[in-house]
């Protein structure tokens, strides 16, 4: 990759990492909102915010303010999502604002997702070491 290139990849990770930001506010929940897109090819072939099931309330935390454990994650709204339609994930890069849980980990590594860019660091880092070890680029882009 030349220098131009870098710049490039760089000016194009920056805004889909601010558009995941943007995404995130369409969630309802109220202790943290993520936002994830799914990119291949500079195209934005899935999108995705943690919120609870379809046809389910628009409500993710229960009376105590803890999140309610059928709440979706983000990312996996976004592979799910894309897993429904004509695209594939397989090379994409998903781009999510904070890192993702061991379980995510898991659905984005049998997407084919192969690069995964994050802002936030979750104090858990457990899902950021699956995916390293399974050979998944892992890149921190804060803004």
């Amino acid at each position: 990759m030349n220098k131009k290139e870098i710049n490039t990849e760089t000016k194009f990770d920056r805004s889909y990492i601010e558009m995941a930001h943007v995404w995130a506010k369409n969630s309802y929940c109220k202790r943290r909102q993520v936002g994830a897109l799914i990119v291949k090819d500079r195209m934005i072939i899935s999108d995705g915010y943690n919120g609870t099931p379809s046809g389910f309330e628009n409500v993710c935390e229960d009376e105590n303010g803890n999140t309610k454990p059928y709440v979706l994650h983000a990312e996996a709204n976004a592979i799910t999502k894309v897993a429904k339609s004509n695209n594939s994930s397989e090379g994409a890069t998903l781009y999510i604002t904070d890192s993702p849980c061991m379980e995510c980990a898991k659905l984005i590594i049998q997407s084919g997702i192969v690069r995964v860019v994050y802002e936030n660091k979750y104090r858990i880092t457990d899902g950021l070491d699956l995916l390293e070890r399974a050979g998944v680029v892992v890149e921190q882009l804060k803004l």
